[in-house]
């Protein structure tokens, strides 16, 4: 039994995964449908229930890395935020989604979208890191 929040709150969701792949290029033949497993997402996107949230994304700073207004994203907490992590942060009062950039000894949070300019954190600055994003369910 997987970790994921289903399993903190007792709860269930698997749905059924069928065997064949759909093509997104070329057409193939179809071929009969038989589900091959039950899947449960909770198992697949929450590795760590307790210091997991979610939480909707707004704005259009970071639509290059495939986030838009309207998201959901999968955030979270235990993760210690690296490199390029995408993270929700509070700098000076203001809560942000951006990618952690570290860079010559100074920290930046850079927009995924050249619209927006990358905010430099200062020495001066008040950061706070609430989680590194690990998923985004996009609609269609």
């Amino acid at each position: 039994m997987g970790d994921g929040l289903g399993a903190v709150f007792g709860v269930r969701w698997a749905l059924p995964l069928f065997s064949q792949p759909v093509p997104a290029g070329f057409p193939s033949p179809a071929e009969d449908a038989c589900i091959d497993e039950w899947l449960d997402l909770n198992e697949h996107l929450v590795r760590h229930p307790a210091a997991t949230f979610y939480l909707r994304a707004s704005g259009t700073s970071m639509t290059g890395a495939g986030i838009h207004p309207g998201d959901l994203l999968i955030v979270d907490r235990s993760l210690e935020p690296a490199d390029h992590s995408i993270v929700v942060a509070i700098i000076d009062g203001e809560l942000t989604l951006k990618r952690l950039r570290l860079q010559d000894r100074q920290v930046w949070l850079v927009p995924e979208n050249a619209a927006y300019a990358p905010l430099e954190v200062r020495a001066e600055s008040d950061l706070a890191i609430w989680g590194v994003v690990t998923h985004v369910i996009h609609a269609l």
